[in-house]
């Protein structure tokens, strides 16, 4: 199974970018990571229109993946889950998990409508920069978990 995360705009702080090109380099042993970032759209003098950012998002989805959208409302999992949760879809025969992650004011009502999965990481607030690195992370230790390595530990 590959996993792609759809990324509105660059990751802006050098150091939360090292981090994603870590854990995506340490996932590449275990499965299919990519990472699609997307030109914003929908912004008028300064304001964002999340209805056009959501099109944007739902328009990377590749046909047939799974949709997992990251959003405050969502699911909240231990590593452990998320690494069952992971397993479930690979038997299930995923072949593709996009994760769509939204920008601050959060996804349009259709993303959150056409998520397969809604997924919290926290009732705290990340920046979305931090998410991407967060999410990377758990990835790589949901397959750490699977495989019995000592990372989780």
């Amino acid at each position: 199974m590959k996993h792609e995360l759809l990324l509105l705009g660059k990751t802006k702080d050098a150091f939360i970018k090292a981090g994603i090109q870590e854990y995506a380099s340490r996932l590449k042993h275990y499965t299919g990571i990519e990472l699609t970032f997307l030109k914003e759209k929908g912004k008028t003098k300064g304001r964002v229109n999340i209805e056009k950012q959501g099109d944007l998002l739902l328009q990377g989805v590749a046909i047939g993946a799974l949709k997992v959208v990251l959003d405050a409302k969502g699911r909240q999992c231990t590593s452990e889950e998320f690494s069952k949760k992971i397993d479930e879809w690979e038997m299930r025969g995923i072949k593709k998990v996009c994760y769509l992650i939204g920008g601050p004011e959060g996804h349009s009502p259709l993303v959150l409508q056409k998520a397969d999965f809604l997924l919290s990481f926290s009732k705290m607030t990340f920046t979305h920069d931090m998410i991407r690195m967060l999410l990377v992370e758990q990835l790589y230790r949901a397959y750490t978990i699977k495989a019995g390595e000592k990372y989780h530990k």
